[in-house]
């Protein structure tokens, strides 16, 4: 039987599932999400949530691939006690990354046709009217927004297809390295803007009377459900990870180390897109569009702005694109671990994921009338409430409750892989063991049933 592939380095490791959890959810949705509930109070409560649930759930993700050795298909059943049914949330998991990828995949191909715009001077010199009239040509237009998807997922599974330390660790290594530089230069340019400074005090410097503003249930809510989401945890996508290392290093370090590396990159996001559209007199809370429309405006008021807005896309293209790649390798992981050779993983997913990944793209024009969620919704709305508002919650709740239940996985087996290895050491007191076992699943809960009601009350508006 042939050995199971494994990362290269610890350092690949650290990149590669740190570039699983940096995404948009850090580049795109957390400066809005920032801008909208306050700037600093919202900062300060989101980086509270990510430790007591961004990080245990993580550890706890981790330490189920590599006490397993398996992807989500085969990880669970090993580890199971014999009897029970754990592994039947598996293929709810699996089904989670693939409608993940049916509108992430559509939404990273809109930043790359940006940059190819960018770079050939499409986006400079438009006035604010011209540029909103792009964007709004750009998804109305289903053949440009299925060649630009097609393109990220043929690329995505052609790396994948390579193999595990060649493809994967390699490429996403090269991207990793590459933002993080292209990162420290946008943050310098952006702070150093005329006016920027105004921007930088409303971002960093809490202001209680912004949180009274927006509804103090509000924005707990907004910073509970950002510091859970951003870590793309509960879909077994960072169990794959987990299942590629060996025993050197504790679990729970590694998992705090690429903790950091995400909050780094979502809070200097913010450093980067905050204060600029503040220097512009934009509000930094515009939403979506806050990407697409209002920063190609805000760049096209800087010297070289041709320059500025590539490089801005560039940079999105990089955090977008490493997702991709980490979230298909779990795919292409899954369906190796259920007998199929790597090469014919990627060719079958390449087909399946440009197929199921058409009515995204068709639900900006021709399927606009389909409105699932209310009026004004769309496909991707229905996609992303499925995966944000239900399995990634619900995931991360049964796998918490797989790991501290006696007829799960249990608390004891699960300090012992977390621990295994040198590094910080998962803490093992009786509050933790209690916190784990009632007070986490109910916080779970909490964010799953919040979801339905914000989104039942923006319905029924």
């Amino acid at each position: 039987m042939k050995a199971r592939e494994t990362l290269g380095s610890r350092l690949g490791f650290l990149l590669v599932s740190a570039g699983c959890a940096i995404g948009l959810g850090n580049i795109w949705r957390f400066p809005f999400i920032a801008g909208m509930y306050g700037g600093g109070i919202f900062v300060l409560i989101y980086l509270l949530f990510l430790v007591i649930l961004g990080w245990p759930a993580m550890v706890m993700e981790f330490a189920i691939g590599r006490g397993s050795g398996k992807s989500l298909a085969c990880a669970i059943h090993k580890l199971e006690p014999a009897g029970t049914k754990w592994h039947w949330y598996s293929k709810f998991g699996i089904a989670g990354n693939y409608l993940l990828m049916m509108f992430y995949t559509v939404i990273a191909g809109w930043i790359f046709y940006y940059f190819y715009a960018a770079v050939t001077g499409k986006l400079t010199g438009l006035s604010a009217a011209e540029v909103e009239t792009f964007f709004t040509d750009t998804i109305s237009d289903p053949v440009l927004q299925i060649g630009w998807m097609a393109a990220v997922v043929i690329l995505g599974f052609l790396i994948c297809r390579i193999g595990l330390r060649r493809g994967v660790e390699r490429i996403t290594n090269f991207m990793m390295s590459g933002m993080f530089i292209i990162m420290m230069i946008l943050a310098v340019k952006a702070v150093s803007l005329p006016g920027a400074a105004a921007g930088v005090k409303f971002y960093l410097l809490p202001d209680i009377s912004r949180m009274a503003e927006n509804g103090i249930w509000n924005t707990i809510y907004a910073a509970m459900g950002q510091a859970f989401f951003t870590l793309s945890l509960g879909i077994g996508a960072m169990m794959v990870f987990g299942s590629y290392i060996d025993r050197s290093r504790s679990l729970a370090g590694e998992s705090m180390n690429i903790m950091v590396l995400d909050t780094m990159v979502a809070l200097i996001a913010g450093l980067i897109i905050i204060p600029s559209s503040m220097a512009f007199g934009v509000n930094p809370g515009a939403g979506p569009s806050l990407i697409f429309i209002t920063l190609p405006n805000v760049f096209n008021h800087m010297i070289f702005s041709r320059f500025w807005i590539s490089v801005f896309f560039l940079f999105m293209c990089c955090a977008a694109f490493t997702t991709v790649v980490a979230v298909f390798e779990n795919i292409v992981a899954f369906m190796v671990d259920c007998g199929f050779s790597r090469k014919n993983a990627a060719v079958v997913n390449i087909i399946l994921i440009i197929l199921l990944s058409v009515p995204c793209a068709l639900g900006f024009n021709v399927w606009s009338g389909f409105q699932p969620l209310g009026s004004g919704t769309n496909v991707l709305d229905l996609e992303d409430f499925i995966v944000s508002n239900n399995l990634l919650p619900l995931g991360s709740l049964i796998f918490v409750m797989f790991c501290c239940s006696r007829k799960g996985w249990g608390m004891d087996d699960f300090f012992a892989e977390a621990d295994a290895g040198s590094g910080i050491k998962f803490p093992k007191n009786r509050f933790i063991r209690i916190y784990l076992k009632y007070i986490f699943p109910c916080i779970m809960l909490t964010v799953f049933i919040g979801g339905y009601i914000e989104k039942i009350s923006a319905m029924l508006r």
